[in-house]
C-alpha cells in the first residue's frame, strides 16, 4: 500500500513501511533517521516549486506541470533508441511493485493536513497506470 505523510510526523515502522523522502532538498536539520531513503527525482524541480511557493502558479498549473516533470524523458534516452524513459518511468513502476507487496509511505516537508502537496499527486500517479 502505498502512503503519503509528513516528515515532520511520527515515525509508525509497523504502518509506513519503506519510507521514502520525495522531495529535491532533504532539509537542513532533518535526521536521515526520519527517512530510509531519499528520491529527489520524485520531488518538483526547483524552478517549479519556486513558482508554486512564490504564488506564480494555481494548484492545478502545478500539478499539470508536476506530473509533465515526471513523466519527461531522461536526457539518457537521446542516447538509446530502444529503451525509452528509462529512468523515471521505471522508477515509478518499481514503487508500485514495492507497493503491492508491502507499505511505503511518500514523505514531504508538507504539514500532515496539507492538501496541495505533491506528494498526494505523486501517490495518484503510482495509483494508476505508468505507461
Amino acid at each position: 500500500m502505498i502512503r503519503t505523510k509528513s516528515v515532520h510526523s511520527p515515525i509508525e515502522p509497523e504502518v509506513d513501511g519503506l519510507r521514502i523522502l520525495a522531495t529535491r532538498f532533504r532539509g537542513r536539520g532533518l535526521p536521515t533517521t526520519a527517512y530510509d531513503v531519499w528520491m529527489a527525482n520524485l520531488g518538483p524541480s526547483e524552478t517549479l516549486l519556486k513558482s508554486y511557493l512564490a504564488g506564480k502558479l494555481t494548484w492545478a498549473e502545478f500539478s499539470r506541470r508536476y506530473r509533465a516533470e515526471i513523466m519527461e524523458s531522461a536526457s539518457i534516452d537521446k542516447a538509446n533508441k530502444t529503451i525509452k524513459n528509462h529512468g523515471q518511468k521505471f522508477t515509478l513502476r518499481l514503487l508500485q511493485e514495492l507497493g503491492q507487496r508491502g507499505n511505503i509511505t511518500l514523505l514531504c516537508h508538507c504539514p500532515e493536513q496539507e492538501r496541495h502537496c505533491h506528494r498526494h499527486l505523486l501517490a495518484k500517479m503510482l495509483a494508476g497506470r505508468i505507461a
